[in-house]
């Protein structure tokens, strides 16, 4: 009741102290000569468990380090980053929660109009290729400091990599953001063990044994027998020898048998990339999500309106990590990793309990999940002591007979939220992952799911309807979804609710011809609907569909593979799911054309166009035209 007797201004510092400081005063104000760590970003400061740099942050606060947060400074300006000085042990530097190019631009090379991370959604507040440009600009400033880069876009590019704006081959991020250490994945066994080692006066060019860490070096031996990779100079000659050095990395992505992979780089010497860390255990995952986050955006971005990415995640549950899906087209093998960890019932309880007691909390929780929701324990039980297959996906393209497809444990944390004091609803938004539903043997998760979990709408991603494009996708065959979409069908009747799957689907991915884009047309065509946003496939950077749109040819099985490459294919096949569009008649007649489906014009019921209406012969057409002209020049001519 004192606090709010005190005047405005002192109830705002007040609050400004929940967060990290992002000013000299703010060092002033508790005690401190210096940071031991500051920390740019290129997105707004939020202090929530959804954003990279809150956790990395807060994970180091906790083990006594201080740290400062830079947020979005004016990359044209040395002094934005120099706002605390030299820092007692080094900057910290991430792009911020997205790739900041697919945060800039849409696939068709098109600038998008808001930033989701940025006050107000504002665009314009970070560079294109943010971790080079804060990296460097670093650099200018401080020669001698330590530079520790992460984050998503980091994590991505820490081998040469097929960059999709250049449409060529780039080397590592490290050399080019001029930084000293990359630590990649998710980062926090990586980033204590290298802030301990700094702390103890290890100069970082020597710190080149920390799991989950890219260095350079030009004696390789510092690594403990390492795989050799291609050259940058051969890779950039022969995209066979790119595709092959893919593989060699998509096979050590796993922590139990990955070993270091050396890339050299003539005069520049070798960037070395360690194995990744070992995943979280329980305990540690449950430690991370419950330090002591603000779970808002700091103070300062109020007048602008706030962070529209916040609003979607403030109140939703983070439940697991990883993901065994496997789909070729994301990047969660290389960042988070194929190994689930999950957080403890208790803990995801305590988090929703506090929730509960905002004042802004209007008893809905958005979402209780992770990359994939109904993910809750390792596919199987021998991942944790001997990791992951090297050669075989757990669900594609048919279950692994070792999979355990048990839901029993995300339904007994699904009821535990739906009791809790103060919640209404507790929805499931961020993605279930349906053959593994499907491969289930007890149906009462759908069937939970169906009655609590929903409101209306079930979003699925089947991707594609034609198989020869989900093998290269890594999904499995269109029966599977046709099978799900009957057991969901099924268990809504047991509801007596009237609740419908959206699917999503994924326009011009590597091995969809024309006649598969035309394929996926009528299937749109038979759902009755029109998708009102079409996924166009996005190169981007370490996904295996990336390089299989750049290399043509699939990089672990060695097959060749149909590319729907140029613009405007790919603006045909996005146009074919939108067939019922006025302004894609053009594009879709020609796509019909190419597939050899001009059957699909005509006025029967499965025809995708009407044919153009016939022009009349005229023998005199000038003289039509001006008395056409002269009587729509009259006023009232009737």
């Amino acid at each position: 009741m004192a606090l709010l007797c005190r005047p405005a201004a002192l109830r705002r510092s007040i609050r400004m102290r929940d967060f990290l400081p992002v000013t000299r005063e703010e060092i002033r104000l508790r005690g401190w000569e210096k940071a031991d760590f500051v920390y740019v970003i290129g997105d707004a400061y939020v202090d929530h468990s959804s954003f990279g740099p809150a956790i990395i942050s807060r994970l180091l606060e906790s083990r006594g380090y201080r740290v400062c947060i830079i947020s979005q400074p004016d990359w044209k300006r040395r002094e934005s980053i120099q706002v605390f000085g030299e820092p007692r042990l080094g900057f910290l530097v991430s792009a911020g929660n997205m790739d900041s190019m697919v945060n800039h631009y849409t696939v068709s090379g098109k600038r998008r109009r808001t930033d989701a991370y940025s006050p107000g959604g504002k665009m314009g507040l970070r560079p294109d290729r943010a971790a080079i440009v804060y990296g460097n600009l670093i650099r200018q400033s401080y020669r001698k400091t330590p530079i520790i880069l992460g984050g998503i876009e980091a994590s991505l590019r820490r081998l040469a990599h097929y960059d999709y704006w250049d449409n060529s081959l780039r080397r590592s991020i490290l050399l080019d953001a001029g930084v000293d250490l990359i630590s990649y994945g998710m980062g926090e066994h990586s980033i204590v063990e290298i802030a301990d080692a700094l702390n103890a006066g290890i100069p970082v060019e020597e710190i080149t044994y920390i799991p989950g860490t890219v260095f350079k070096t030009r004696d390789p031996g510092s690594a403990y027998q390492p795989l050799f990779l291609p050259s940058y100079e051969e890779l950039c000659q022969d995209k066979k020898v790119y595709g092959h050095s893919f593989a060699i990395q998509y096979e050590n992505t796993d922590p139990f048998t990955a070993r270091p992979l050396a890339e050299f780089y003539g005069s520049r010497g070798y960037v070395v990339q360690n194995p990744p860390a070992m995943p979280l255990s329980q305990q540690e995952m449950d430690d991370v999500y419950e330090l002591p986050y603000v779970g808002k955006a700091h103070p300062m971005y109020e007048k602008e309106g706030g962070i529209p990415a916040l609003s979607e995640v403030r109140f939703s549950l983070t439940s697991n990590r990883g993901c065994f899906g496997g789909c070729s087209f994301c990047a969660l093998t290389f960042h988070q990793g194929r190994i689930l960890q999950t957080r403890s019932h208790a803990s995801i309880v305590r988090e929703a309990r506090r929730m509960t007691e905002d004042p802004e909390f209007k008893g809905y929780i958005h979402d209780v999940g992770g990359p994939t929701a109904d993910f809750r324990h390792p596919s199987c039980e021998k991942q944790l002591t001997r990791g992951v297959c090297r050669n075989r996906q757990c669900l594609f393209p048919d279950p692994c007979p070792n999979l355990k497809a048990d839901h029993e444990d995300y339904v007994s944390l699904l009821r535990s939220l739906r009791e809790l004091p103060g919640v209404k609803k507790v929805f499931v938004r961020s993605g279930i992952r349906f053959d593994y539903v499907m491969a289930d043997p007890d149906s009462t998760f759908l069937e939970e799911l169906a009655a609590h979990h929903v409101s209306g709408q079930l979003r699925a991603a089947p991707e594609h309807v034609s198989d020869g494009v989900l093998k290269y996708m890594g999904k499995p065959p269109h029966r599977v979804y046709e099978d799900f979409l009957a057991a969901f069908e099924k268990a809504n009747r047991k509801t007596g609710k009237k609740q419908y799957v959206v699917p999503y689907f994924m326009s011009s991915h590597p091995g969809s011809t024309m006649k598969d884009a035309v394929k996926l047309a009528e299937y749109v065509r038979d759902l009755g609907f029109t998708p009102e946003q079409v996924q166009d496939f996005y190169p981007t950077p370490s996904t295996l569909s990336t390089c299989m749109y750049y290399t043509g040819f699939h990089p672990v099985t060695g097959e060749k593979v149909y590319v729907p490459r140029s613009a405007h294919e790919k603006a045909v096949q996005r146009a074919l799911m939108q067939y019922r569009n006025p302004e894609n008649r053009a594009l879709v007649l020609e796509g019909l054309r190419k597939a050899g489906r001009m059957d699909l014009v005509g006025y029967g019921e499965k025809c995708l166009l009407r044919p153009e209406r016939e022009k009349s012969w005229n023998p005199h057409p000038q003289k039509k035209k001006k008395t056409i002209r002269k009587v729509h020049g009259k006023k009232n001519s009737r």
